[in-house]
């Protein structure tokens, strides 16, 4: 009831899962990460212990196609599972168990594994992989273009329920993350996935920004902010600190136009303007005494 990709990317050597389920929260169960070991999706009849446990193994200097062996091997109902594993150095290995329900398969190329079960058609998993190989850019966008690719064959038959998305770094510490966001339960949780995706680009630049205004760098991190919420120009948060950034640039009218209508959406952000010392928002007071002259 699940179709998922995992994968490496060869040039940043980033590890991601991607999923996509009529089953309610499937990221806790499908996907699992880490950085400098890889990646693992355990589905159709979910053994979860198949996502540590294959980590775990991979971590021990398994490859993938060793991992996989060993995991099965010890699982008696092993023909009611799928199974696909990438390494750190892009090895690959899948299994699609000969009682998963149809239509049901998987496909792997170099450092990708797509695979999916109870679906409309044969031609979902084939279609992730066309996607992922024809998409560039960086890996999560290749994830999610896989994904869209599965829900345009028909995806599950059921229909849709929930998604989640994990992108690790090439190392880093166990429990690092470059991305890992979660649909829990949506009508339509691919198009919520996307929204969260360039929900999540937008913060952080605005993490950034915040990163140098702890430098007292305020001019650098004022373009930061305002393109954070041009990302994202229906977020109050970012609208207030995009305001902040446009007074810091000398546009004081648009800054003013920026936080009342960032106050409008939330009340609370006028208290925190009045609360805000200049060594972090440097404008604030002049914004709250434009405002306060405008009322």
């Amino acid at each position: 009831m699940t179709y998922s990709i995992v994968a490496r990317d060869p040039g940043t050597g980033e590890l991601g899962v991607a999923v996509q389920s009529h089953w309610f929260s499937v990221g806790p169960l499908v996907p699992w990460a880490m950085p400098g070991v890889g990646a693992v999706a355990t589905q159709a009849n979910i053994e979860v212990a198949h996502g540590p446990h294959g980590l775990a193994l991979l971590r021990e200097g398994l490859d993938a196609a060793t991992a996989l062996d060993r995991l099965l091997s010890a699982d008696p109902g092993a023909a009611g599972r799928q199974l696909a594993i990438v390494d750190a150095a892009g090895g690959v290995a899948a299994h699609t168990g000969s009682s998963c329900m149809p239509e049901a398969g998987h496909v792997t190329a170099d450092g990708v594994s797509c695979q999916a079960n109870i679906m409309a058609s044969a031609s979902v998993w084939p279609a992730m992989l066309e996607a992922f190989e024809r998409t560039g850019g960086p890996l999560v966008g290749r994830l999610v273009a896989a994904l869209d690719a599965a829900e345009a064959e028909g995806g599950d038959i059921r229909g849709r329920q929930s998604a989640a998305l994990l992108v690790v770094p090439a190392e880093g510490e166990q429990w690092e993350t470059n991305i890992s966001l979660r649909v829990e339960d949506h009508p339509e949780p691919l198009v919520e996935l996307k929204r969260l995706v360039a929900l999540r680009d937008a913060y952080d630049l605005a993490g950034l920004a915040d990163a140098l205004v702890n430098e007292s760098r305020h001019d650098e991190a004022a373009q930061l902010y305002v393109q954070a919420s041009e990302l994202a120009p229906d977020n109050h948060e970012l609208l207030f600190w995009a305001g902040l950034g446009t007074a810091q640039s000398g546009d004081l009218d648009t800054a003013v136009a920026q936080v009342r209508q960032a106050i409008s959406m939330q009340p609370g952000w006028k208290v925190l303007l009045g609360r805000l010392p200049a060594d972090v928002a440097p404008t604030a007071q002049a914004v709250l005494e434009r405002l306060a002259d405008d009322t």
